[in-house]
């Protein structure tokens, strides 16, 4: 190892902001700030659009939005002291150029317009609203820098909204470290802002981010800054956001990749899914070495014995995401206490379980809505889990509401045909027994001030199968972005952490909806061994109905009438509520399909 050159103590500041809220975001901030001064840190680093929470989306086309933002960042700034801070926050179009602080010569006005512009790197629009982050000491803004690439894929949509950075990237110096900055999607670019830094000198690169959680993204993430870092051969630390925003969870992990002898390595991890200011002292060769790690990484506050936090995988880290992700949209919307319609069925136990860890028991409320299709085991099943949960229920049957309504509605259709009418048409019965359950949950939440979680499934999202205003009546959507079959390997793997809460009667049992007699799933829908792999290959691959027979998912039959239910049920989905996202091609912001569409690929009428 070579001779150690400098030493930089390091705040990693993984804080969960809520959008819009700019004094709450201040307060996080300079709390977080404030742990960080008495580390005796040397800087404190704060994730992207952290003063305005990420992403604003169209509160960005308000200039008072925008200048408010900058007004908070100010604020930041004069209440920092000897430790440094850099911060994410929404600039307008009034700049501060270079190294130029607040105290100093006022940033050159900027004009803009409503035009988009091209530059070598691709083309962007003239908002006059940069994705920025602040350089903050000792009472003053020393400098600000604009994020110069513009993710527009996936669930990012900020070419709507921001301009791209065109000022020069500069270095900063904290206690004698000339450390280079960007923001993001700065990082991701091959020979782009982290290759200039590099060249201009920098011995340490901050990456701050807004990056949202979906199945394999931290692998994603440590690999292109491994990218990176093998590229300019620079320390790069990578610091994250926590917390839910909507449908969005931002998971944290916050890290730092290294050069070693054997290639680029992680060598500090922080958790994910909570946030936390850890505290690190880096320790830089004057002359880098490659015999070892470096730089030499120690860990300063709530030491662990490694700088590498366990990692999280597969259904341990998709648990995780959805309980982060329904806590702060339950506690973000001003609520405290939800409500789940318990059905003894596997879809409203995730849901309750999944509540009860977000929230605890105590701010839970199973509602048992049993009708004359009701069996037996339904209600002894949902009994069993509200007690291993220890979650209060109340128990409302529907057979008075629905007799009635049944023979309201016989009266007006006679009437209206000019004769007696005996019987509801099946599919009209089994609605008006989910839509009277949706309305007395409603009425619930009304009366106690309580958000109403639903239960369905991404396989039944998919395919339509339920009832608009009935099961899909609700806030929020816990399980929408997770398929039927690892519905069920998420009950197991929550039986397994300790206490079984989840009966085995509940997993073993047919799945069925019970709103006609003997009803089962699979009359309606195939297997779910069977359904689930042409959705995942029609949704999450984009694959037609020819590409999925010739991968042997199922006959042209199936398959076509299987992707023809999924585009047929757009109108339903796009009057659902919203859910955690957990994968790549989540309904809503990922997936965006026209609800008019008769595009149904080559089936088997076609041929």
């Amino acid at each position: 190892m070579a001779d150690v050159g400098n030493h930089l103590r390091v705040a990693v500041c993984q804080i969960n902001p809520t959008v819009g809220d700019l004094n709450g975001n201040l307060q996080l901030a300079l709390t977080a700030l404030a742990e960080a001064e008495e580390a005796n840190a040397d800087v404190a680093v704060m994730p992207e659009m952290a003063i305005t929470g990420y992403p604003p989306e169209d509160l960005l086309l308000r200039p008072a939005f925008v200048a408010d933002s900058r007004t908070a960042v100010q604020e930041f700034a004069s209440r920092t002291e000897r430790c440094a801070a850099v911060i994410g926050f929404a600039d307008g179009a009034t700049a501060t150029k270079g190294t130029t602080g607040t105290k100093g010569t006022k940033g050159a006005e900027r004009k803009y317009a409503d035009q988009v512009e091209h530059d070598g790197e691709g083309f962007g629009y003239k908002t006059g609203v940069w994705n920025a982050l602040a350089v903050c000491a000792d009472g003053d803004i020393l400098g600000i820098h604009h994020k110069r690439h513009l993710p527009n894929y996936d669930v990012f949509d900020e070419l709507r909204y921001f301009q791209r950075g065109d000022l020069p990237s500069i270095l900063h110096n904290f206690a004698g470290v000339d450390v280079g900055l960007t923001v993001c999607e700065d990082s991701w670019i091959a020979n782009g802002p982290v290759s200039q830094l590099g060249k201009a000198g920098a011995r340490l690169v901050f990456n701050i981010n807004g990056s949202p959680y979906r199945n394999g993204k931290m692998r994603v993430r440590e690999q292109v800054i491994c990218e990176r870092v093998a590229e300019t051969g620079v320390p790069i630390l990578y610091v994250n956001l926590v917390g839910g925003q909507d449908e969005l969870v931002f998971d944290g992990g916050s890290f730092l990749v290294t050069p070693t002898a054997d290639g680029p390595s992680v060598t500090l991890r922080c958790e994910r899914f909570t946030p936390l200011v850890d505290v690190f002292d880096i320790e830089l060769p004057c002359s880098p070495s490659l015999n070892g790690n470096w730089p030499v990484v120690r860990p300063m506050s709530k030491p662990r014995g490694s700088n590498i936090a366990e990692p999280l995988t597969g259904f341990a880290e998709q648990w995780q995401a959805l309980r982060l992700g329904t806590r702060d949209y339950v506690h973000k919307s001003g609520f405290s206490e939800v409500c789940v319609g318990l059905s003894g069925g596997v879809d409203s136990s995730l849901t309750a379980a999944i509540a009860v860890d977000a929230l605890g028991a105590s701010k839970v409320h199973g509602v048992l809505l049993p009708s004359r299709y009701s069996s037996d085991h339904s209600v002894t099943d949902a009994k069993a889990l509200a007690a291993n949960l220890k979650i209060n229920t109340l128990t409302i049957g529907i057979e008075s509401a629905h007799q009635s309504l049944t023979e309201t509605l016989l009266c007006a259709l006679g009437a209206a045909g000019g004769g007696g009418r005996v019987h509801l048409g099946d599919l009209t019965d089994q609605n008006i027994q989910s839509r009277i359950r949706g309305l007395v949950l409603m009425a619930l939440a009304n009366e106690h001030d309580w958000l109403v979680l639903t239960t369905g499934n991404k396989s039944e999202v998919a395919v339509g199968y339920s009832t608009l205003y009935g099961d899909t009546a609700g806030a929020f959507a816990v399980i929408k972005d997770v398929w039927k079959l690892d519905v069920y390997e998420l009950c197991r793997w929550r039986n397994q952490q300790g206490q079984m809460v989840i009966p085995e009667t509940v997993l073993s049992k047919a799945p069925s909806a019970e709103l006609r007699p003997n009803q089962r799933d699979d009359q309606s829908l195939p297997p779910y061994t069977t359904l689930d792999p042409v959705l995942r290959a029609y949704v999450e691959d984009d694959l037609g109905v020819e590409q999925i027979v010739a991968r042997g998912l199922g006959d042209p039959d199936l398959v076509y009438q299987v992707c023809a239910a999924v585009d047929e049920a757009e109108f339903k989905r796009r009057q659902s509520p919203l859910g955690v996202r957990l994968s790549g091609k989540a309904f809503g912001r990922d997936r965006r399909m026209p609800i008019i569409n008769r595009y149904r690929g080559k089936g088997p009428a076609l041929q």
